[in-house]
């Protein structure tokens, strides 16, 4: 893992010094996940920021015993492994923002993000994040999700291309271009347009939220079997997305409304994750960042036998 996030950092032209420091915080992460988790995987990859400064984000989810002090475990000499207990000081030290989700029981999920210049102060918290995983023996998942902003609003989309491979991964990329080319149009729009715009391809399933901070409203439409929830207080609310296949045959798009006050989590995810994930009593969850809850519900709900994307967004925060 150390050599393909070093390899990574030297495409996207980091320094010298910078790449050397992305191997250590990969090898750091790895290291802690052979030595404490039972299960785990480190996902990797680049986030263009729309500045020179693009970054190597890395992210560990495992299902390993948990921590019930997680905040004292990027203090140095901190073990519960028999080491020196210098390893995630170094990722804390080196990384650019780096966070942990951490349920005794349940395993953990650590994040480090590194840019090619390191910041000397630390950046804001992101509001909205997202996970993608192909079918083992893919090399690219067909399953994608975008972000769009107009001001304080924001729109979510999320494609699941059927089946798997390069032709599912083709669909759900078209779908994105089509969501993120020209005007912001409300959910019901952007859907009808997706849903033309894949006739010809596999198709697949597409979803899109429009969140007005205004009125603390989320409007939601969909075809296909994209899963959409908006958590408050630990309480999860369904919303509909009607039967069909996008770029295929579909009932005439709808747009469901629903209250999102301040602080609601919308939660998206493709059938790469089942439907049995629930937030109720865990606190530490709520509360995390974005890329840490996608990570914790990708190893809650995710199966082995589909592409996997998840996308969660703290409503009413920049």
């Amino acid at each position: 893992m150390r050599r393909a996030a070093s390899a990574l950092a030297q495409r996207l032209a980091f320094p010298e010094q910078r790449v050397a420091e992305v191997g250590i915080v990969a090898s750091e992460l790895a290291t802690n996940l052979r030595k404490h988790a039972d299960q785990g995987v480190l996902l990797l990859r680049s986030a263009p920021t729309g500045d020179p400064h693009d970054l190597v984000e890395m992210l560990t989810i495992d299902s390993g015993p948990g921590m019930a002090e997680p905040d004292r475990a990027w203090q140095d000499g901190r073990s519960t492994a028999g080491s020196l207990g210098i390893g995630l000081g170094a990722v804390a030290r080196l990384a650019d923002s780096y966070g942990l989700l951490s349920e005794p029981e349940r395993g953990s999920v650590f994040m480090a993000r590194l840019r090619s210049k390191k910041r000397t102060s630390t950046p804001p918290t992101d509001s909205i994040a997202g996970v993608t995983r192909a079918v083992k023996g893919e090399s690219v998942c067909g399953d994608t999700y975008a972000v769009r902003r107009d001001g304080d609003r924001l729109s979510v989309m999320m494609c699941d291309g059927s089946g798997h491979g390069p032709l599912a991964a083709a669909a759900s990329q078209l779908a994105a271009r089509v969501f993120c080319t020209g005007e912001q149009f409300p959910a019901e729009v952007a859907v009808a347009r997706i849903h033309a715009a894949l006739e010809g391809t596999r198709g697949g399933a597409v979803a899109v939220a429009d969140y007005d901070p205004t009125t603390t409203t989320v409007r939601y439409a969909g075809i296909g079997n994209i899963s959409g929830s908006l958590v408050t207080a630990g309480d999860r609310q369904g919303m509909v997305s009607l039967p069909g296949i996008a770029g295929y045959r579909a009932r005439p798009v709808q747009v469901f409304q629903y209250q999102a006050p301040s602080g609601t989590l919308l939660v998206m995810h493709s059938d790469g994750l089942t439907e049995r994930w629930t937030l109720d009593r865990r606190r530490r969850v709520t509360a995390a960042e974005p890329v840490l809850i996608a990570g914790a519900l990708l190893r809650d709900a995710g199966v082995h036998r589909d592409d996997a994307s998840v996308v969660v967004a703290r409503l009413g925060t920049p």
